[in-house]
């Protein structure tokens, strides 16, 4: 374990816009084809999502805010008397899909910031990313490397979901004559999952004056894509032998028809291996590693994508000896929906100012991903 102790002594999110409800989705992101969506309402009967938010205007159709400008507000909502921009010396940001290629998140997220120079460092992935980022922010301070640390995530998620960017794979299909000309599934599925949205910490190596902190005791992250084919990707193609031929390999034309730049996920995959590795396999291990039992945390916080996993989740993390009854869960995915590597930040920043919780109280949080299938756990006490 680290040698010293560090604390999350301030925590900020950034929602864009104005809650979006789910009769308006489709208008702000676009109907693909001639007529609505036939799994829309089918996929949000499942996950229970009521509200999400989109960084689109809902009055032009635009976007604005880019993903490097909502994490940039979030990290903003740090700022206070005791902390300021140009104290910030280590900043660790994390996204599924930037604005960009290269350079990398962190390097947009500090131009929008103007915050002298620091040091960076720009983690990719899926929703396991965010942890990445905070793991690295934690283990700088927690080495004397820095006084404190910013760890952030954000999501643009709707720049690949709007409408328009399926328009050369349904006019390929109409060419081609073929019978169904809609996009597939695991592309208008993620459709209904996914938005916008950012969150931040704020990790120091002294607890504050006044007022609560959340002392980091452990993070552990880990992955099985040596067992596990891709998931949930984008920018690429998964071939009938798991393995996946990405957006570089192909030409343009390609690319546009086949939609290769939209995120995918593999469904049946999803519902068959994401409980069974992130929490029937893995649980057992952090428990023995750490010794820690279900009746010392008083509050679990699961990043799940949909409300169809929550009591699948239940019942395997009672079958593995660790049963937390689900009146000591907290999630907030129905009213901030699913912004993935930023939605365990979110979960964090209204749980830390609900004015809940008490010294001494422990919470762990779980975050799981199907990128390639990995997870991580943290466990955090309240002081």
């Amino acid at each position: 374990m680290p040698a010293h102790s560090v604390y999350i002594t301030r925590t900020a999110s950034f929602l864009p816009n104005a809650p979006v409800d789910n009769d308006s989705m489709e208008k702000i992101l676009g109907q693909v084809g001639e007529r609505p969506s036939r799994s829309r309402k089918l996929i949000l009967r499942s996950n229970q999502i009521r509200t999400r938010y989109y960084a689109i205007d809902p009055l032009t159709g635009k976007h604005n805010y880019t993903n490097a400008q909502l994490c940039a507000e979030a990290v903003r909502g740090l700022i206070s008397e005791d902390f300021a921009l140009s104290d910030i010396s280590c900043l660790a940001a994390a996204s599924s899909i930037p604005d960009q290629i290269m350079p990398g998140h962190a390097s947009m997220v500090h131009g929008e910031l103007g915050s002298p120079p620091c040091e960076i460092a720009s983690v990719s992935g899926v929703c396991v990313s965010g942890m990445t980022a905070m793991k690295y922010a934690w283990l700088n301070v927690a080495a004397g490397q820095h006084p404190s640390a910013v760890a952030a995530a954000s999501e643009a998620a709707s720049y690949a979901m709007k409408a328009e960017n399926f328009e050369p794979e349904l006019a390929h299909k109409v060419a081609a004559l073929e019978s169904h000309p809609e996009i597939a599934f695991e592309k208008d599925f993620l459709r209904w999952m996914l938005s916008d949205g950012a969150g931040a910490v704020l990790l120091q190596s002294e607890k504050p004056k006044k007022g609560l902190a959340l002392r980091v005791e452990w993070i552990d992250n880990l992955s099985y894509a040596n067992e596990m084919s891709v998931c949930m990707y984008a920018g690429g193609r998964k071939e009938p032998d798991g393995s996946l031929t990405g957006w570089q390999a192909v030409d343009r034309t390609v690319c546009n028809t086949e939609s290769f730049l939209s995120v995918k996920q593999d469904v049946k995959q999803l519902n068959e291996h994401i409980i069974e590795l992130t929490a029937t396999r893995t649980l057992p291990v952090v428990q023995k590693k750490y010794a820690i039992s279900a009746d010392q945390i008083d509050y679990f916080v699961p990043h799940f994508s949909s409300h169809y996993f929550r009591d699948k989740l239940d019942q395997t993390m009672q079958s593995v000896g660790f049963g937390i009854d689900q009146s000591r869960w907290f999630s907030n995915l129905s009213e901030k929906g699913n912004t993935g590597a930023a939605s365990i930040y979110i979960m964090i920043d209204e749980l830390f100012k609900s004015g809940r919780l008490q010294p001494g109280e422990k919470i762990l949080c779980y975050i799981p991903e199907s990128g390639r299938f990995s997870v991580s756990y943290m466990l955090l006490t309240v002081v």
